[in-house]
């Protein structure tokens, strides 16, 4: 229970049309370690719209992108409208022309569900940021407080890959803290607020404040318990005033409850930007029901290299260095993203609900996030609307064979 084994696919795609590329995502994309010389030399050519002759009968993206409907597996994404709209108009079919007949192919194409891990963090978890690397991060922080205090915790396994394998394999170092996060004391260099609250900062890489994800969260956690104790010392002096007892009680009561369905205990709520990305994110990960748990060591390396994994020493001995670059890589988005989803899975499952009764998080189950809303984009078919032609024929295509 609450193990899983991951298995992660970074698939280095190509558009065979002509398409527009800004410079800002090109200089995010570099800065975090994307090779565009691997992506126009070899990268998994495809093309946009509608299918071109008979694609059930060769192997590409578009067969591929078939076979995960088939599947009838939850499809899991973070801040995702995006990319559903990229993934069905790049390898599935052109869009419909209105939104109702566009979510309601989606409901037939994943009747398992479609889940947003942005969605989740912002109105499950309640964190005072969402952005994919905050929202895992937190997860990670908490879910080793539940290790360490012998309560239910998740646990991810990886695969040991055969040494002939190493070319193909991209190892991404990933620990509990990142090693400048204790540095500095007195001369702390302060935290980027853009990037804080964002997840995103126009100078990137030059920007002179700090973009560590740690010391954000450090800081959130320190405002959060500060403002929690403000609020109990205040309860606890109006408490001993005789004659407004009575009142303070009913307006304290009326308080908490508004504060815990708005969410807005804590630290002022955060907005994330848009994320890009240009390689195609997927990741695997499914319940583990035999083998050996890794063993996570919380206070140095609860989640070790993901895109790979086994020990830090055993790849630097036997793969060579760790790919540089910064931590946005479609293979990594694609675990922090499974990662989150796991978690708050086990956080509101509780220990006796039947997995097989339902869907996973009823609460969360097709409901994508919208920037700017207090209200989700629901993935259903309406009683109005109707499937389109395209999605249709692919339907057929699909269950063809």
């Amino acid at each position: 229970e609450n193990t899983y084994l991951c298995q992660i696919y970074n698939l280095t795609l190509l558009c065979m049309e002509d398409y527009i590329v800004e410079p800002q995502s090109v200089q995010f994309l570099v800065q975090h370690g994307f090779d565009f010389n691997k992506q126009y030399s070899q990268g998994i050519p495809y093309h946009k719209g509608n299918d071109k002759g008979n694609e059930n009968q060769s192997q590409s993206v578009r067969t591929f992108f078939l076979e995960l409907i088939r599947a009838k597996k939850p499809l899991i994404l973070h801040n995702g409208l995006i990319d559903l709209v990229f993934l069905y108009q790049c390898f599935y079919a052109h869009l419909p022309d209105n939104l109702s007949t566009f979510t309601a192919d989606l409901s037939e194409m994943f009747p398992a569900g479609i889940y947003d891990t942005k969605y989740a963090s912002e109105f499950e978890t309640r964190f005072v940021a969402s952005y994919l690397e905050y929202a895992y991060k937190k997860c990670k922080r908490e879910n080793c407080k539940l290790k360490d205090s012998s309560g239910q915790h998740l646990t991810v396994e990886f695969c040991n890959y055969p040494a002939s394998m190493s070319h193909y394999i991209d190892y991404r170092h990933c620990s509990l803290e990142e090693e400048s996060h204790n540095v500095g004391g007195g001369n702390k260099v302060p935290v980027c607020e853009k990037f804080s609250a964002y997840g995103w900062c126009p100078k990137g890489v030059k920007c002179p404040q700090s973009h560590n994800i740690d010391l954000i969260i450090d800081e959130d956690d320190k405002l959060w318990e500060e403002k929690r104790k403000k609020r109990k010392h205040k309860w606890k002096r109006r408490k001993n005033t005789e004659e407004s007892a009575k009142a303070f009680e009913q307006e304290s009561s009326g308080k908490e409850m508004e504060l815990a369905q708005n969410g807005e205990e804590g630290p002022p709520r955060k907005q994330s930007c848009y994320e890009p990305a240009a390689a195609m994110e997927l990741a695997e990960i499914t319940p583990n029901t035999e083998g050996r748990p890794l063993e996570e060591n919380c206070t140095d390396m609860e989640v070790p290299e993901t895109e790979a994994a086994c020990a830090a020493e055993k790849e630097k001995q036997t793969h060579g260095p760790p790919s540089q670059g910064g931590t946005h890589r479609a293979g990594f988005d694609a675990f922090m993203t499974g990662y989150i989803m796991a978690y708050v899975w086990m956080l509101k499952k509780g220990k006796h609900m039947d997995a097989s009764a339902g869907p996973w998080l009823p609460d969360c189950h097709n409901k994508l996030y919208l920037s700017g809303k207090s209200v989700p984009l629901q993935i259903v078919k309406s009683l109005f609307s109707k499937s389109s032609k395209a999605h249709s024929q692919k339907m057929k295509l699909a269950w063809a064979s």
